[in-house]
């Protein structure tokens, strides 16, 4: 009996091949938040009439969940390096479990946002320590594979999101779409507990540094509410200007503090590793161009090339299946010759694929768009696990979860800034295209009968066009810091530089 109650379990951590237990383990959390993420989005407008609520309100329901997830993701996973990352994972699958059945029993618009909430928190923890724990079960030759095998998992799972959730939708109800979580948390949470190593404890007993954290969380918090707002309300709007302001005084601060506390939430310090800072600010990029692509294709397909929601749905699906069927090969291949060849090579295929979106017309071949989307999956899919794999390489040991947690935050920052800032600037200039044409404050532009096709048509491309040709920039911004970056194939040597900058 007393064998059977062990945590590992003697089964699994006795075998070879205990690290794949502990990635499939991993997996598990992957599949259930990535599956929440894109599930959720198909039942925000029954949402929306069940609570007889308006579309301001249920936004909330997608953005308390992104706002809470993106603040807190390097706080929890600080906190997973004090004080066990099994033990933080597991109690990600517990909290994600209990937020889905509060999601999936709500009775009203503000007390599903609350359970969002607690689910973001629970979505934290296991994002935080996902990429962590691979990297501490699996030696460096492998790491990359290891990543992108999550990496493929992540993508198929938002990849069928959309299509589950319409069917529990039209079949069972939008509850359904909270609740398939609960089976899947009960099966994660046995399963790490069975499964996952124990975190040794640190050599020394270190405060959790609260003002720091709560600096770093309202401004970037005032910070993400101002992009997501500006585009409503405008740059001369009151509350916009107060949101930046906060985030501009509150982040200052959080450095200065930083700097000065004997334990900070965030080392600082580890951005002077060049590979880590690279890493993160070409993994930002990549989600602002990946997500700014997702956003605004389908108003093109849907206004421009007058395609089914259905239609435009399923044309998006070979992004996250060409970035699936790549993403383990380019982690392998990395494991072998290092992060920057594939690195760069990715960002160059995302700079074609933006290329030729910019030429993209009122007519446009099915098979030449499917062509280009599945280039952009393709370059993503390349960059993502080989620059995971380098960022996580050039972390400290003791530092691997606050190390995932930045890279998920950074992310997150990139999904959430490539649809507010990309979105405000085909805003801007398909409203001013209009107006030069004759047609000045206009709000709806194809709900519009007095303006001819030809004219809304050519607005919206004028401003497809040039949103398309910042994200060129941006790719080919990326792929210059991908050129600059230090080999990795000596990852032990990244590891000890990252190590004594941290005076460790």
């Amino acid at each position: 009996m007393g064998k059977l109650m062990q945590f590992p379990h003697p089964y699994f951590s006795s075998k070879p091949t205990w690290k794949w237990f502990i990635l499939v383990n991993v997996l598990i959390g992957a599949t259930m938040s990535a599956l929440d993420v894109s599930i959720v989005n198909v039942a925000m407008p029954t949402l929306k009439t069940d609570f007889n609520t308006s579309m301001a309100t249920i936004e909330w329901v997608a953005m308390a969940y992104m706002l809470t997830l993106t603040v807190f993701l390097p706080f929890f996973g600080r906190l997973a390096d004090m004080m066990g990352r099994s033990k933080l994972y597991n109690t990600g699958f517990v909290i994600f479990t209990i937020g889905s059945i509060f999601c999936g029993a709500a009775t009203s618009a503000m007390f599903i946002i609350l359970a969002r909430i607690l689910q973001a928190v629970g979505a934290g923890l296991l994002q935080a320590n996902s990429v962590a724990i691979i990297t501490q079960a699996f030696p460096g030759n492998e790491r990359g594979k290891a990543i992108g095998i999550q990496g493929a998992v992540q993508a198929i799972a938002m990849a069928i999101g959309p299509f589950v959730g319409g069917i529990l939708i039209s079949t069972v109800g939008w509850r359904a779409v909270f609740f398939i979580n609960v089976p899947i948390g009960i099966i994660g949470t046995l399963a790490g507990l069975l499964i996952l190593p124990r975190q040794e404890q640190a050599g020394k007993k270190e405060k959790i540094d609260y003002l720091g954290t709560a600096l770093f969380a309202s401004g970037l918090a005032f910070l993400v509410l101002a992009f997501n707002n500006v585009g409503k309300l405008g740059w001369n709007s009151t509350t916009v200007i107060g949101y930046f302001v906060a985030a501009c005084v509150l982040l200052p601060a959080f450095a200065f503090t930083e700097l000065k506390v004997e334990s900070p939430m965030i080392d600082l310090r580890l951005f002077k590793n060049w590979t880590f800072t690279v890493g993160n600010m070409t993994g930002m990029l990549s989600y602002y161009v990946m997500f700014a692509v997702l956003f605004l294709m389908p108003f093109y397909f849907e206004n421009v090339l007058n395609y089914s929601p259905a239609k435009s749905g399923s044309l998006l699906t070979p992004i996250s299946l060409a970035m699936a069927f790549v993403a383990p090969v380019a982690g392998h291949i990395a494991d072998k010759h290092g992060a920057r060849v594939m690195t760069t090579a990715g960002m160059l295929l995302a700079s074609v694929a933006c290329f030729a979106f910019m030429f993209l017309g009122p007519q446009a071949s099915i098979f030449g768009l499917v062509g280009e989307l599945i280039i952009l999956g393709i370059g993503m899919g390349m960059f993502t696990p080989p620059n995971n794999s380098a960022i996580m390489g050039a972390a400290p040991k003791d530092k691997l979860g606050l190390a995932g947690g930045l890279l998920n935050m950074m992310r997150s920052l990139g999904l959430i800034f490539g649809v507010d800032i990309s979105g405000l600037i085909f805003t801007k200039l398909e409203r001013s295209s209009l107006a030069g044409q004759g047609f000045p404050n206009v709000q709806h532009v194809f709900r519009e009968p007095s303006i001819p096709l030809a004219v809304k048509d050519s607005a919206f491309m004028h401003g497809f066009m040039i949103v398309m040709g910042t994200l060129l920039l941006l790719t080919i911004i990326s792929t210059v810091l991908s050129v600059m970056r230090k080999s990795e194939a000596i990852d032990a040597e990244a590891a000890a530089a990252a190590r004594e900058l941290v005076g460790e």
